[in-house]
């Protein structure tokens, strides 16, 4: 049982106390008493608020409920509809015009448009790893994946493939770097002298097209020499080496290109990791804290030997003119807190309730900012004084001023000046999208960052319109006009709100994180489509996607659309995508629910047995997929709204359940960690993975936190006393 230390009328866990005492307090000049007593005065303002903006979400989807019902598989009228939903407070009346006022935004919010990655922060691996992925070797990206239409074909280099990936990327600096008249692998001699470069063929002097593109050279202690090129915004680094393996076969010597690639990252305290106890939300805490700091450190063992994986520092190149030019060696980190639903067991209120997580992690995160903001030296996170803070799963505007409220009281008790901590709010629940000018309205202030999600968002989708009937295939969902109107809506309203400059309109995920041939393919519509970042799932697929953002000028493609018509997109994000009248065979159904089935099984064994909150999850026909809560929550709800509306039976779902179960224990035959779900049926992983299909339609909002959490609780209990 924990322990707890009293504070007024509240109190708070030990371990946790002793965490923010003893490791995020010394270097702020907050004395703990102060802190303490001013933290416990802030929860106890927030906790009841917040538990009744939960009520009012469960007051609103139950009137839902009910109008979805008497309305259930008749044609919809969007007039009656929208009547209805603006008398229950679910659409908001649009206000006037206006234009956000966020001030002291880095330029990977506001200026520069790229790739973002999302990281579990309790993987401190992970987390360093993700830091550094400012930036990537091109040719490490080119020759590890698929990219070329094939894979390497063992462990041993191959020289063929490398003189291949040579050529590709060739043909890459030819597109990005343009020079007059002649190729990149035409090139016979680059001389670096005095911070300027030469480009020669056959002793004739070559120019780049654009002479400005060239921004400086390094020379470091060993003779390596680099030279920084930019496109768009974004570096490009050569680097000359004819020592080296791949050098040495180079006619003038380059060893490697290295792309700026993930601008930002966001370490994320929710959907990727498993905190359910002060042990897990601690850990979160310190590596948060660890990476403010500076400080953060990982060993591990690779090829028989330990391996320390520490932060880069920053790096300097000359200008032309001789100058030193700084250059961010580290991309610019937010912090993903979790929503307003989930409650946690480090404070308990007057009452010995757990109070709601979201307020502890707002407060402590932002104090682990503070010894960023306190540098004097560099490598900082924020050059300009901000801490970034991204707010997921909020229900329309009266949340997001919620929040703002709590990000003002949290700025009183830091001592910080006001707008230091800047808003992301993830447009990934319908109530949001619908109102999402008066969301940014209430944080106008101090917004930072919108996107777009296409899992949570979907998951929402049918839960809110859970009884009005059955709906579209779960791979059909892309195909649906609301999905369309929710992305291209996003990107109109936060332009026409004046993001441009100021904050990042985001999209969505590539959740194939080895197909990076396809990804190449399909992920340029995200730049092309006006959003500055998109997320990708590891630091090799940010600089595969970082290519993109070579090709398309965001900030043009954002002008134009500024200059285009705005678009009513309303009636879009109405259109439930229900089915009428559609008889699909036994055969469809069955594939849909094993996919689902397949799907929830594969990530929840992970998360429940060994509290892995994100990971790359065989689907049913063996494609790894990443997968997270989001994920879960979207097949969950399906497999729900087709039991509701009686596609499905609850025996077959529990026959497919159990089918996915073997087939889930052999994709993981070799992770001396798992434990097998069948033959028994009776694990705690596979009753969580049921009970979020059978029991997903009473889930609040048809979030899988909660059932997540209470099997992973019993886990670890099951573990500690045996």
């Amino acid at each position: 049982m924990p322990n707890y230390i009293k504070i007024n009328s509240m109190q708070v866990e030990e371990t946790f106390y002793n965490f923010v005492c003893n490791e995020v307090l010394p270097g702020t000049k907050l004395e703990k008493e102060y802190f303490w007593i001013e933290a416990v005065n802030l929860f106890k303002e927030f906790d009841a608020p917040n538990k009744s903006l939960l009520i009012d979400r469960q007051r609103i989807q139950s009137l839902l409920d009910s109008w979805n019902e008497k309305n259930c598989n008749n044609e919809m009228n969007l007039d009656s509809y929208k009547e209805f939903l603006t008398k229950i407070g679910y659409l908001e009346k649009e206000g006037q015009d206006f234009k956000i006022t966020t001030k002291h935004s880095d330029p990977e919010i506001g200026k520069i448009a790229g790739p973002q990655l999302v990281v579990p922060v309790t993987n401190a691996r992970y987390a360093i790893n993700a830091a550094n992925a400012r930036w990537g070797s091109l040719y490490d990206a080119i020759y590890g994946t698929d990219v070329m239409g094939d894979k390497p074909s063992s462990l041993t280099y191959d020289s063929a493939r490398g003189l291949r990936v040579i050529e590709w990327v060739r043909s890459f600096l030819d597109n990005s770097l343009p020079l007059v008249g002649c190729s990149w692998a035409d090139l016979t001699e680059i001389i670096v002298e005095d911070n300027n470069i030469s480009l020669s063929i056959d002793a004739i002097a070559v120019e780049l097209r654009d002479t400005c593109q060239f921004k400086g050279t390094k020379v470091d202690q060993n003779g390596l020499k680099t030279i920084l090129f930019k496109k768009n915004d974004l570096g490009i680094i050569v680097v000359l080496n004819s020592n080296s393996k791949i050098g040495g076969v180079d006619k003038v010597g380059i060893s490697d290109v290295l792309l700026e690639s993930a601008l930002s990252v966001i370490m994320d305290c929710e959907d990727s990791v498993a905190t359910v106890d002060p042990d897990d939300k601690i850990l979160a805490y310190r590596n948060w804290l660890g990476l403010m700091k500076g400080e953060l450190q990982e060993d591990f063992q690779k090829d028989g030997s330990i391996v320390k994986r520490k932060l880069t520092a920053d790096f300097t190149f000359m200008n032309p003119d001789g100058k030193e030019l700084l250059v961010k060696g580290r991309a610019l980190m937010l912090v993903r807190n979790v929503g307003h639903l989930m409650s946690t067991g480090l404070v308990l209120n007057e009452l010995g309730e757990e109070i709601g997580e979201g307020l502890v992690d707002c407060l402590i995160t932002a104090a682990c900012g503070l010894h960023d903001l306190l540098k004097h030296e560099r490598p900082r996170n924020s050059d300009i004084g901000s801490i970034y803070i991204v707010k997921p799963k909020m229900h329309g505007s009266s949340e997001v001023e919620f929040t703002v409220r709590l990000f003002d009281a949290v700025e009183k008790l830091l001592l910080l000046p006001i707008d230091t901590l800047k808003l992301g709010i993830m447009d990934e629940e319908r109530r949001t999208s619908l109102n999402l000018k008066e969301c940014i309205r209430a944080a106008k202030s101090r917004i930072a960052f919108i996107n777009t999600g296409f899992l949570d968002r979907t998951g929402d989708e049918i839960h809110s319109s859970m009884r009005l009937g059955p709906l579209v295939r779960k791979a059909d969902m892309k195909k649906e006009e609301w999905i369309n109107a929710y992305e291209r809506n996003n990107v109109q309203v936060g332009l026409r709100c004046g993001f441009q400059g100021k904050a990042q309109i985001g999209k969505g995920m590539w959740a194939m994180p080895d197909r990076m041939k396809l990804m190449l393919e399909e992920k340029s519509n995200h730049p092309r489509s006006g959003g500055s970042c998109a997320w990708v799932p590891s630091p090799t697929a940010a600089t595969l996607h970082a290519i993109h953002y070579h090709e398309t000028y965001v900030p043009t493609v954002q002008l134009e659309l500024l200059e285009g018509e705005k678009i009513n997109y309303q009636q879009g994000l109405l259109k439930v995508p229900t089915v009428q009248g559609k008889n699909w065979s036994k055969e469809e159904i069955e594939e849909e629910l094993f996919n689902n089935a397949q799907g929830i099984l594969g990530y929840v064994v992970r998360w429940v047995d060994q509290g892995i909150g994100c990971s790359t999850v065989p689907d049913i026909n063996g494609i790894g997929l990443m997968e997270d809560r989001a994920t879960c929550r979207i097949s969950s709800q399906h497999i729900a709204n087709w039991l509701y509306h009686g596609i499905l039976s609850r025996t077959e779902v529990l026959d497919a359940f159990k089918k996915m179960a073997f087939i889930v224990d052999q994709q993981n035959n070799g992770d001396d960690f798992y434990t097998p779900m069948s033959p028994n049926f009776d694990s705690f992983a596979f009753m969580a993975s049921l009970d979020l299909a059978l029991k997903g339609f009473e889930q609040p909002s048809g979030y899988t936190e909660p059932l997540l959490h209470l099997y992973r609780k019993k886990k670890k209990a099951l573990v500690l006393n045996n």
